[in-house]
């Protein structure tokens, strides 16, 4: 019983970013408990191996190449997705993300990208998928940041969307309750790949610290916890913001 209430087994779950990072991991822990997966992300190369490392455990994947600040890209995702599987019980709305700048420096336009990356793409993607998870009574998983609720200097645009995506997701499950269950996950600082490249092992020791478990999280972190709110085990939880940051 404990296990079926974990398992995605014959679930179809999409997962923007996937290629990449928290996305991913992500895709591939939802494999693992059994759903089959869309793979969603810009680079193909990426997405053949998030394909490919999915198919391992068993199930069925596709990649569906998408860039999620073009409206018709969403749609297509959807379409593919429906196509190929015929249903989707799971949307996860991971791609997203703005680098840090002071606020005298952050054009119009970039914060109007950065609105559009992380708050407008989610909000248009389970737009479009809406029919087919309110059929499903499916789940809508979005992930935002410590940052849409942390004040700190340089994250005057990356923590303002991410405040909004927090937000809207809890909007979303009021509106969509009882046929579509709506969380997000705020997490604190990820060692993927993206970061490595920009972080030296002095400035990593220095976050470790700042935080009660002395370490920084892994992507799997994440999957964990997108795996137990797109579960049953999570049937009776929805607008909620699950912060896992250490």
């Amino acid at each position: 019983m404990l296990a079926e209430q974990f398992s995605l087994k014959n679930k179809v779950a999409i997962v923007t970013g996937g290629g990449k990072g928290i996305g991913k991991a992500i895709g591939l822990v939802f494999a693992e408990a059994g759903a089959n997966v869309v793979f969603a992300a810009r680079t193909e190369a990426d997405l053949n191996a998030a394909v490919s490392a999915a198919k391992k455990f068993g199930v069925d994947a596709i990649g569906v190449p998408c860039d999620v600040l073009i409206d018709d890209q969403l749609q297509h995702l959807v379409d593919a997705t429906i196509a190929h599987f015929g249903r989707i019980d799971i949307l996860v709305n991971n791609a997203g993300g703005t680098m840090p700048k002071p606020m005298e420096k952050i054009s119009a336009s970039s914060f109007r990208r950065a609105m559009d990356f992380n708050v407008t793409s989610a909000f248009l993607l389970s737009q479009y998928a809406l029919p087919h998870l309110r059929a499903s009574k499916g789940s809508i998983i979005n992930i935002a940041s410590a940052a849409g609720r942390l004040v700190q200097p340089l994250f005057t645009s990356y923590g303002t969307v991410k405040a909004a995506l927090i937000h809207m997701t809890k909007m979303m499950a009021a509106e969509l309750a009882p046929d579509v269950r709506v969380n997000v996950i705020s997490p604190g600082s990820i060692m993927t790949e993206a970061l490595e490249t920009f972080i030296d092992e002095a400035n990593r020791e220095k976050m470790r610290q700042l935080r009660p478990l002395q370490q920084l999280g892994k992507p799997n972190d994440i999957a964990m916890a997108a795996l137990y709110l797109a579960s049953p085990a999570a049937r009776w939880v929805t607008g909620k913001d699950l912060q896992v940051d250490g």
